[in-house]
């Protein structure tokens, strides 16, 4: 396998703040990672070092075989999928949705003079239908639910077909209902042998989706733990990424934890 992720003691400082400490990581290709930790502990900074978003203050950050800092990121950035509440807030409320999705094609949110082939109309229409939302093409991103707008973000990071998906807490203010049908179809895409590599952030482990590989668990900018999800992700490392006394459980393709006592866990 190649490594799509090669992170080597990477930290990022912001001021007297150190955001990301000393993180070793790598992902290769056909792995689908979940980032798990408390907030503050990291997880959408690493993840912006990984779309290229942000560069290292320290140690080496490799992306898809290009190495920050030494490569030009606006030709990177396109082979990258990325779904986030930063990014979904560019995004004009009058634009059409299926206008949102076929945009990726040329990196810019929001539709000006740019002109489209059939091919890209056909991709956008492809994606739509794939996230259940065709229906909603010519309806305005502004007037969608909160669940509605993820599916269309996740539409629009594939449109491009990245080599490497990154999606920042996709589940994030969803009811149970919409929270299901999403992480439904997260499952299925990650079942799917032909898609890119993913990585996807979350606080919960009942978001992690069906067929998902490996675990990072982040504690203070720092690694608790990371490998295939079911040795990384034990009682143990739970309880010390959160500093809280946690169980955890799989239930058939789906995980869940709970608090079982009071107080912080040991360090």
């Amino acid at each position: 396998m190649t490594d799509v992720l090669a992170l080597a003691g990477v930290s990022v400082v912001r001021g007297k703040s150190r955001l990301i400490d000393d993180v070793t990581w790598e992902v290769e290709e056909g792995e689908r990672w979940v980032i798990l930790g408390p907030n503050g502990a990291g997880k959408t900074t690493l993840l912006q070092v990984a779309a290229g978003r942000m560069h290292p203050s320290s140690g080496v950050a490799g992306v898809l075989g290009e190495v920050l800092g030494a490569v030009d990121v606006f030709e990177l950035r396109p082979r990258i999928g990325l779904a986030s509440a930063s990014l979904a807030e560019r995004v004009p409320p009058r634009e059409i949705v299926h206008n949102v999705v076929v945009t990726a094609s040329y990196g810019v949110v929001g539709r000006w003079r740019e002109e489209y082939h059939e091919l890209d109309h056909a991709r956008a229409a492809e994606l739509l239908e794939l996230m259940g939302i065709a229906h909603l093409a010519d309806r305005t991103f502004g007037t969608l639910s909160e669940g509605e707008r993820k599916r269309v973000q996740i539409a629009r990071a594939l449109m491009t077909d990245p080599e490497l998906m990154l999606l920042d807490e996709p589940a994030a203010g969803l009811d149970l209902g919409a929270r299901e049908d999403l992480v439904g179809r997260l499952g299925e895409l990650a079942a799917d042998l032909e898609a890119p590599a993913i990585v996807l952030v979350t606080h919960h482990v009942e978001e992690i989706p069906p067929h998902f590989t490996d675990a990072l668990l982040l504690r203070e900018g720092k690694v608790v733990a990371a490998g295939p999800l079911e040795v990384t992700l034990t009682d143990a490392n739970l309880s010390e990424t959160f500093g809280l006394p946690l169980t955890v459980e799989r239930r058939g393709d789906r995980w869940t934890a709970w608090s079982t006592g009071q107080g912080a866990a040991s360090r």
